[in-house]
């Protein structure tokens, strides 16, 4: 056998995720009396998410890898745009999904978004600006790039998880038919604009300036030998089975918040998790090597991508299924949303960061914790 062959099988052996993804998949479509009898053992419900987490959770970082590639060939910014697209799409289409399936889940997307703004703004943005600065020091961004995220973020955030507790048309943290369909409405529009500006009319805001110069006669990165095609491919054949694999999910997830006493907030976190760790951990790795730019392009990205998706998402299959669609927060966790945004707001306010922003974003994410089992 020749060489080229070897490395064309062994290419091909690092898709064992796929078939992974597959032939779990095949099992649980017919397995459902099993899945069912799994519901009323906690042991077994516990196994039967890690092997589900663990088999969706190793498909994400392959296609986290295969979005890579793409990403590096077009260029920044619009190569971590495509990254962020692709794994917000995967989690828009699995709380979709798990939200539609089985018993009534209205909170669902509601703590998935709120798990999506914590976990990244504090957890990863913290771990990545603490990593970064005890090997780096100082690291310095554009400023311009934070601020134009920051700015969208901000009043998607707050008009979606928070204005929902003050609107007088309908009694609790819901809203009426009108404003979900304008909620909408003005997502998606405020959303197209900012791909605007970030694609078209300012993308040097969203590279540093030494990228900006050297962006049209750069030559992209190969990562790999294989054709874009492929691996535009291949995102497209993970992506099918592994949001079908989520919907299977929704059963042991509702069972384990049930008869195990969880916190009902712990379903969107897990989701969250799931699907945002392989993007974020090449957030880590770009602080780590001082291109925090990249960070700041992924990690910030991802919650405006999550929010401005996900909230029309969700209200479409809550106007077409008919079901209760609750996106109001509690108390405690508007205050500790609100505490997120300023101080993600006077993180971004100076063009370099310091190890003492991640401590302070790593704070918050272990209150958040706190509350979610103690609240």
């Amino acid at each position: 056998m020749s060489e080229v062959d070897i490395r064309s099988r062994e290419r091909w052996w690092r898709e064992w995720p796929l078939a992974l993804v597959v032939v779990t998949l095949t099992l649980a479509l017919p397995g459902q009396g099993w899945i069912a009898g799994a519901l009323d053992r906690p042991a077994m419900l516990i196994a039967l998410l890690a092997i589900l987490c663990g088999v969706i959770l190793a498909a994400a970082v392959a296609i986290v890898r295969h979005a890579e590639v793409l990403a590096h060939r077009l260029g920044e910014p619009a190569g971590t745009l495509l990254l962020t697209l692709v794994i917000t799409g995967l989690e828009v289409a699995m709380v979709a999904f798990v939200m539609s399936t089985g018993a009534e889940k209205p909170t669902l997307a509601r703590d998935t978004m709120f798990a999506v703004v914590i976990l990244v703004l504090n957890g990863f943005m913290g771990l990545a600006l603490l990593l970064g600065g005890l090997r780096h020091g100082e690291q310095p961004y554009n400023l311009q790039s934070a601020n134009a995220f920051l700015v969208m973020i901000l009043p998607l955030t707050v008009l979606g998880l928070v204005l929902p507790n003050y609107t007088r048309t309908t009694p609790g943290p819901v809203l009426s038919a009108f404003q979900m369909v304008f909620l909408s409405l003005m997502s998606v529009a405020i959303y197209a604009v900012f791909l605007f500006v970030q694609n078209r009319r300012h993308r040097g805001f969203f590279m540093m300036p030494e990228e900006a110069a050297d962006a049209a006669t750069a030559e992209p990165e190969n990562l790999s030998p294989r054709s874009t095609r492929y691996h535009a491919t291949m995102l497209a054949c993970y992506g099918l089975p592994l949001v079908l694999l989520a919907k299977q999910m929704a059963a042991p997830l509702d069972a384990m918040v049930i008869k195990l006493g969880a916190p009902l907030a712990l379903g969107g976190f897990i989701l969250a998790v799931l699907v945002l760790t392989p993007e974020s951990i090449a957030a880590i790795r770009a602080a780590l090597a001082n291109r925090l730019q990249r960070s700041v392009n992924i990690l910030l990205g991802s919650v405006l991508a999550s929010i401005g998706l996900t909230i029309p998402l969700v209200i479409a299959v809550s106007l077409a299924t008919r079901r209760e669609l609750v996106l109001g927060l509690d108390g405690g966790d508007n205050v500790m949303l609100l505490l997120t945004l300023v101080t993600s707001v006077l993180t971004f306010s100076l063009p370099r960061t310091h190890l003492l922003l991640g401590c302070v974003h790593l704070l918050l994410f272990g209150a958040y914790l706190m509350l979610m089992f103690d609240h």
